[in-house]
């Protein structure tokens, strides 16, 4: 993974000039930092100094020397800045093995970047980017840089060893203040206390250090991050952000602020869509199903795009400005959508989540303004709690899918911040129910029909919103890998309630999907849902087994087969119990049909880490029975 710096998270990366009598040589690595190592992180110093509210200076000193050709990103330098983030100075060395100058760099040599991503109309941001050219290995890198920034709300994470792959001599991360600049911070799995003391000139300081932390393997199912690296969050009690104040030292704080401050006075609509949206609702008596009009609306009207512009990204744009643009980002929209929905006496709550297919949540006990990245939308029915996901113009009215579901996120309101919890879709409720009726002729050919229905966060492994058929048979293709398919006739019909349903129904034919060998007649039983992929071992495992999230699937396809066989192979039967995951598969003949039917639930959660060995014996088995091939033979 490269390593980005981003002006709002300050993944800050960089390092020092050595000295003189600083020679860093290959060979004086201490052997027991080599195992799994593909660079080794010399010496790291991280500063952060907040020299008034408005001015904070970063500054990042790095020597790592990388090992061989995995260890190229740890020196993929990318820095970003805007205008609020100015980049100081950049500069560097480059050493062979033996510690002997190869070439310095500095900021001339970077090259410099728009941060365009594809889908963003606004963004401040831009970045510089850098990468030696070196290709004799083992080769060392001294970096450094600086950054000003005109705000003391958002600090840089100390993480020394986030890398996989890459150990650490010594690194060290110091935060400098004045006396009356009180913080709050959060360690997980430090090795030394933090040191505390007043220097010369009057200033606080605080000092982690780490010193010969091993290179940490890439293990498939590890949980967070915080649970098993080194990491350090830091966060303001007093601030100023893009020329506001502020202060916090909780969660009902900081969401207070963001009510008082970035969201208040924004949500004023023209009279002309106050009337219509009345117009809209007013006959309607249920306050959810008003609530539904008039989200539907809303995605009608507008559509989404990224601004990464304004108060440092933070601050939506006026309610009236998204109905005159009809466009805006998930803050604009949510914000958007909660002016209509007060238009017609409608509570809602702007909420901030950490927004991925993995799932993150705040830290209960450690409130600070960059754990969020997304905004979605609470509506507080009594005893009914619906979530709104704006940004999408297919998404049914109440359903948030799994870029945002079961997290802990902050609601800001006008009496403060709220840590609220969304929906989880259940492996019970996330289904995947697929029926087949299927016919197979003498010459291999494979004909017949699907019905495919798809639930809780399944619902959007199809199109909600069909595009050309002629694309969406391409895509179709892609996800069922039969041999020579031949799609006579597609249909998707997404049902969209709050617990939504996508159905797909496919007529297909399929030249030679059987093959007749030596008077034997062959072919997989399972065509639609095979589950090849078996997780790596990792013997010595350090960390527990994380399953993100669970979900079940279903298939019974019926084959009708040639007359005159009987099976040659025996027949299917697996049935396995774990309590990661359950799965059941069985392919029998009856008269001339072969009924195959599988099931597999996955149930999300934390295990220890010596079940991991079950979890690789129980993929394996999966696997093993996906690949069943049923085997016909002539009866006497």
């Amino acid at each position: 993974m490269k390593r980005i710096f981003t002006a709002i998270t300050f993944l800050l990366s960089g390092l020092l000039s050595a000295d003189a009598q600083n020679i860093y040589t290959a060979a004086d690595i201490d052997k027991s930092l080599l195992p799994y190592a593909s660079a080794v992180i010399r010496n790291q110093e991280i500063t952060t100094e907040v020299k008034d509210l408005n001015n904070t200076i970063y500054r990042f000193k790095e020597v790592v020397t990388v090992l061989n050709k995995n260890g190229d990103d740890n020196v993929d330098y990318v820095v970003w800045y805007d205008k609020s983030n100015r980049i100081k100075n950049i500069k560097g060395t480059i050493y062979n093995e033996f510690g002997k100058q190869v070439s310095k760099f500095s900021e001339k040599n970077f090259k410099d970047y728009a941060a365009a991503d594809g889908f963003s109309m606004f963004l401040d941001d831009r970045y510089k980017r850098f990468q030696p050219a070196v290709s004799d290995y083992p080769y060392t890198v001294e970096y450094e840089y600086e950054i000003a920034s005109k705000q003391s709300l958002i600090f840089h994470d100390w993480r020394p060893n986030y890398e996989p792959g890459t150990s650490v001599e010594h690194s060290s991360y110091q935060f400098i203040c004045k006396p009356d600049f009180n913080i709050r911070y959060k360690e997980f799995n430090t090795t030394q206390p933090v040191k505390t003391e007043t220097n010369a000139a009057g200033l606080k300081t605080y000092t982690w250090e780490a010193n010969k932390l091993k290179a940490l393997r890439g293990e498939p199912y590890s949980p967070d991050a915080e649970h098993y690296k080194t990491i350090v969050k830091i966060a303001p009690e007093k601030f100023s952000y893009e020329g506001i104040d502020g202060s916090f030292t909780n969660w009902n704080d900081l969401g207070k602020w963001v009510y008082d401050k970035l969201l208040n006075g924004r949500t004023t609509l023209p009279p002309e869509t106050v009337a219509y949206l009345h117009s809209l609702t007013d006959t309607i008596k249920e306050p959810k199903q008003k609530a539904k009009a008039v989200y539907e609306y809303m995605q009608q009207k507008s559509r989404y795009v990224s601004i990464q512009v304004g108060i440092g990204g933070y601050q939506p744009f006026t309610a009236t400005d998204v109905d005159r643009t009809g466009y805006g980002d998930c803050k604009a929209l949510v914000n958007y959508t909660q002016a209509m929905l007060k238009a017609v006496n409608i509570d809602s709550y702007y909420c901030v989540v950490t927004a991925g297919d993995y799932k993150k949540s705040f830290s209960p006990d450690f409130a600070s303004m960059q754990q969020g990245n997304h905004i979605i939308l609470c509506l507080p029915f009594k005893n009914d709690t619906t979530w709104l996901e704006c940004t999408s113009k297919e998404m049914p009215f109440g359903f948030l899918g799994d870029f945002t579901d079961d997290r802990t996120v902050l609601a800001c309101t006008a009496q403060g911040g709220k840590l609220l919890h969304t929906p989880k879709y259940t492996a019970e409720k996330s289904k995947q129910i697929r029926k087949g009726v299927l016919t197979l002729k003498n010459d291999g050919l494979l004909s017949g029909s699907m019905t495919t229905t798809f639930e809780g966060c399944q619902f959007d492994n199809r199109p909600i919103t069909p595009g050309e058929i002629s694309d969406e048979i391409k895509k179709a293709k892609e996800n069922y890998s039969i041999n020579n398919l031949d799609i006579e006739s597609l249909e998707y019909k997404a049902v969209k309630n709050i617990e939504p349903v996508n159905n797909e129904k496919i007529k297909f034919t399929a030249r030679d999907y059987a093959s007749i060998v030596d008077g034997r007649y062959y072919f997989i039983a399972n065509l639609a849902n095979r589950h090849l992929s078996v997780p790596r071992e990792v013997r010595n495992r350090n960390n527990d087994v994380y399953i993100n999230r669970g979900y079940t699937d279903i298939d019974e396809i019926t084959y009708e087969v040639p007359a005159g066989y009987k099976m040659d192979s025996n027949p299917l039967l697996v049935n396995i119990n774990k309590p990661f995951g359950k799965f059941t598969a069985t392919a029998f003949k009856t008269g001339d049909k072969v009924i195959y039917k599988r099931k597999m639930e996955l149930f999300d959660g934390t295990y220890t880490k010596d079940q991991y060995a079950e979890l690789i014996e129980f993929y394996q088995a999966i696997a093993d029975a996906d690949s069943y091939k049923v085997a016909l033979v002539k009866a006497n």
